[in-house]
């Protein structure tokens, strides 16, 4: 619970000024409670960090020497003080409320992310009557290469004027909706914190440069809400360094979320703009009970789409943008992480439909070893990419992640049937054509 707050709330007792989601709670200060198919790291010092890193490296390692174009999977809160990025995360949602907040009073209210483009003028007229920006400092924020160009503003933009802003002296001041003063967006973080940002910056760092050198691709895995605004934020950094020529780093996108399509759609776009390959993973999400619960201790909106069914059609709707993007530009790939026959069988429709063959292997399969095989092994015979996602450590720690993982999946004994149905049927067909061994 101590590492997710920050030095200043220690001293100060800052945190009623925090968002709610983005509060340390004592009920949640133990993360692994409601957390299903995901291992939990908890941070004790930077030490610690440097240790996670030496063994994910050692992973990279393994994929190398085990197969071709292997994966290798790392989680951020090993990399990182949680306090560190449930401040970012938090500092980066509030920069996009505002621009939200923004769009609202130009009558945008609900449009889709890429559509919303906010007029310039009435931005800067906005920023002045707010007390935020003169119109002379305004114009000096929206000049560059894009930015201001167009007359209009989009939420890549915005983002990209947080960077800019952010680095200034003076800070940049976002009204409370709530008491409808104006508040610093980021307060400064302690000199402790600083060195914690720039530590996890030159972990990814040492850990993608392996990964480069190893011909291994590496996935950064999604984890909580309150951590993944910054999670995904500092993974596209690093897409930016080192998708270049090929898609070496892997983002990861929950669709049980109601914000993934958004998140989906703006990044490819980031990447459509600035020219690197967008690589994703794509999973349904493995803390809904953990995400409900806590929402509904804590009194903020709910981050989980409300039923399974939703949840398929964002995973459809977030994979078919993906196989889009792969048609028309071919600098996009991704990893169909899923034990759902639906959605492998959505898949190869769509990589038909849309000219996408096997062999170019922008789109590869995911499951469990020892799950689901009656997906995996036609996959692979048939050519398509296809992996095993491995656990590994020692039993003691494995063995709470299985069992989650049993939890996870309470349909395993209906699969187990299904399965056991196919191979009887299939011994059936060899006895009729005389071919048992075949």
């Amino acid at each position: 619970l101590s590492s997710r707050t920050s030095a200043a709330e220690k001293e100060m007792g800052g945190a009623e000024q925090r968002e709610k989601q983005y509060r340390a709670h004592q009920g949640f200060g133990d993360h692994h409670g409601g957390v299903t198919g995901a291992h939990t790291y908890f941070y004790a010092d930077e030490a610690k960090c440097d240790q996670h890193m030496e063994t994910f490296l050692r992973c990279i390692d393994a994929s190398s020497g085990s197969s071709e174009d292997g994966f290798s999977a790392i989680k951020l809160t090993a990399l990182a003080r949680p306090q560190f990025l449930v401040r970012f995360s938090e500092v980066l949602v509030k920069w996009r409320r505002f621009f939200h907040q923004m769009a609202t009073e130009q009558g945008q209210a609900g449009w889709a992310v890429l559509d919303t483009k906010l007029e310039l003028e009435k931005l800067q007229e906005a920023l002045a009557n707010l007390g935020i920006a003169s119109m002379a400092e305004s114009q000096q924020w929206f000049t560059g290469e894009s930015l201001g160009t167009s007359g209009t503003v989009d939420l890549l933009d915005w983002n990209s004027l947080f960077d800019s802003r952010t680095k200034l002296p003076r800070p940049l001041l976002i009204p409370n909706r709530k008491t409808g003063q104006l508040e610093p967006l980021l307060s400064r973080f302690s000199e402790e914190e600083e060195l914690q940002m720039k530590r996890v910056l030159q972990r990814m760092d040492v850990l993608a440069k392996r990964a480069m050198e190893k011909g291994v691709r590496l996935m950064v895995d999604a984890e909580q809400s309150y951590f993944q605004p910054a999670i995904s934020r500092l993974t596209v950094e690093t897409q930016r360094r080192f998708n270049g020529s090929q898609p070496v780093i892997y983002n990861t996108y929950q669709c049980y979320l109601k914000e993934a399509y958004n998140n989906v759609t703006g990044d490819v776009e980031l990447s459509r703009r600035e020219g690197w390959h967008f690589g994703t993973k794509l999973v349904r999400g493995a803390y809904m009970e953990q995400e409900r619960e806590r929402a509904a201790q804590m009194g903020y909106e709910d981050p989980i789409n409300p039923t399974y069914e939703k949840t398929n059609e964002m995973y459809h709707r977030c994979l078919d943008y993906v196989l889009e993007e792969i048609k028309h530009s071919r600098k996009a790939s991704v990893m169909v992480a899923s034990h759902n026959e639906d959605t492998v069988k959505f898949t190869l429709r769509r990589m038909m439909e849309l000219g996408i063959h096997p062999s170019e292997k922008k789109v590869c399969f995911g499951q469990l070893l020892g799950m689901c095989d009656q997906i995996t092994f036609p996959l692979g015979q048939a050519g398509f990419p296809v992996y095993k996602y491995v656990p590994y450590g020692p039993v003691n720690e494995v063995l709470p992640y299985l069992s989650r993982r049993a939890q996870e999946n309470r349909g395993f004994m209906q699969r187990a049937n299904r399965e056991r149905d196919l191979l009887w049927k299939e011994v059936k067909r060899r006895l009729l054509t005389g071919n048992l061994f075949s």
